[in-house]
């Protein structure tokens, strides 16, 4: 698993905290990436060229401009001092730099701090809870039956991420209750503490069981997505199928056999029928689940 991030993170930020999931626990860790270094200065080689030869043009222009070829000389005159200018003006200028990409990440993570979560967030329990989870949403939003609008698909890219966000921040602070409720055990509880710690332990189970009914709506929904998905690239093969049909009966006709036609080609439209009533029954199963998440 990665970082889970909570779904109002604008998309580009989310991308980014989601790649840098190792970056991340170093940066929760303490550890602070250095600023930004200002950009040297860089002097240009053609300018500084440029400036170098500037004495002897002007004394060669002198020697011009006391010939006959004065008019040519003052043209050439102007022409050398406005070059001059230009490269002079961008001499000592830098350069945009990128700020450091680890300094972007940390920026960002401490910007949007409270709404990622990293691995190191959830125990081996949590962490197999939070998997299934996962899994059921994924299911729903890459199947071709959410695509294809037979399902709510406006509704299932808003309202899933939010159930993973949610589900995640729970498993996440129960993880951390469980450890420092481990950590409490393994120093030892004296006897007038036992009588506390058992209806925190079951606290604690009470918590998980709320959100594993949570994730076990997800996996209901999303098998009856799964029906609908296999009813729907079943009638898809029937109807290529029954539109090649002719072409089996053509073949029938010329060979003269046509008195031996297959049962089971017969059969296509009552079979295509019939996955059309699954797949409705199944997207009908999908949209009464969703709105048992919903409540």
């Amino acid at each position: 698993m990665g970082v889970v991030v909570e779904p109002g993170v604008p998309p580009e930020i989310a991308g980014l905290l989601r790649a840098n999931a190792p970056l991340l626990a170093r940066i929760r860790a303490g550890w602070v990436p250095p600023a930004s270094a200002p950009a040297p200065r860089r002097r240009s080689p053609s300018g500084v060229a440029l400036l170098a030869a500037t004495p002897v043009v002007l004394a060669l222009m002198a020697v011009l401009l006391e010939s006959p070829a004065a008019p040519a000389g003052f043209v050439l005159l102007g022409a050398f001092m406005l070059v001059v200018l230009v490269k002079t003006s961008t001499l000592g200028e830098a350069p945009e730099t990128e700020r450091p990409y680890e300094r972007t990440v940390y920026e960002q993570a401490r910007l949007h701090d409270g709404r990622f979560l990293l691995p190191d967030d959830f125990d081996e329990e949590a962490r197999a809870v939070l998997l299934r989870a996962q899994r059921a949403i994924g299911g729903v939003l890459r199947s071709h039956v959410n695509a294809e609008g037979l399902l709510d698909g406006a509704r299932n890219a808003v309202m899933l991420p939010e159930q993973e966000w949610e589900i995640a921040r729970l498993l996440a602070k129960l993880a951390a209750l469980r450890a420092d409720h481990r950590e409490l055990l393994d120093r030892g509880v004296a006897p007038e503490v036992a009588a506390v710690v058992e209806p925190l332990e079951r606290a604690l189970a009470t918590s998980e069981s709320a959100v594993v009914a949570r994730v076990e709506a997800l996996e209901r929904y999303a098998g009856h997505v799964a029906d609908a998905e296999r009813a729907y690239h079943a009638r898809e093969q029937i109807e290529e199928l029954r539109a090649r049909l002719p072409r089996y009966e053509e073949l029938l006709a010329e060979s003269g056999a046509d008195g031996l036609s297959v049962p089971e080609l017969e059969r296509l439209a009552e079979d295509a029928d019939q996955l059309e009533r699954v797949l409705r029954r199944s997207v009908s199963s999908a949209h009464e689940a969703f709105r048992y998440l919903e409540g």
